[in-house]
C-alpha cells in the first residue's frame, strides 16, 4: 500500500493580493482573489491555487504550493454545524494526494467558502 500524502491549509478572509505572490503569476493567467492563510496568502486564478507558506521561526522561508485546477480529480465541501468552528473543502489530486482546506469561522466563512467553492467548480468543470 502507498502512502498518500495529505496537506491542511488554514484560510481566514480575503484581502488584497501581494505583490510577491503577483509576480509569480503567469502572463496566461490572471489573479482573481487572495485569502488570508495561517502566515501568509492563497491566490486563487483563472488556472490553479497559488499558496505561499511561510516556514521557520522568522518567516523568511516559504514554501510555495500550485494547485492546477485541472488535477483535481474529486472534491467536496463540508458546511460548518451550529457548534462547529471551521468548514472545510477537501480535494484530492491526481495520484491520490489529498488537500484540505480549512476555513475559520468568522461572520464572512460561509461567502467565502463558497467563493472558493465556485471557483473550484468553474474551472474543474
Amino acid at each position: 500500500m502507498t502512502d498518500v500524502i495529505s496537506t491542511k491549509y488554514c484560510f481566514y478572509n480575503e484581502v488584497p493580493i501581494p505583490e510577491h505572490l503577483k509576480k509569480m503569476l503567469n502572463p496566461k493567467e490572471s489573479a482573481l482573489f487572495a485569502v488570508k492563510t495561517l502566515r501568509d496568502v492563497a491566490v486563487f486564478t483563472n488556472k490553479r491555487i497559488l499558496i505561499a507558506d511561510k516556514q521557520g521561526i522568522t518567516g523568511k522561508k516559504i514554501e510555495y504550493c500550485t494547485i492546477p485546477y485541472k488535477s483535481i480529480v474529486v472534491y467536496s465541501v463540508e458546511t460548518a454545524g451550529t457548534f462547529d468552528l471551521d468548514a472545510e473543502i477537501k480535494l484530492v489530486l491526481s495520484g491520490g494526494i489529498r488537500i484540505e482546506l480549512q476555513f475559520f469561522k468568522d461572520k464572512n466563512m460561509r461567502e467565502l467558502l463558497f467563493k472558493v467553492n465556485d471557483t473550484i467548480t468553474e474551472f474543474v468543470l
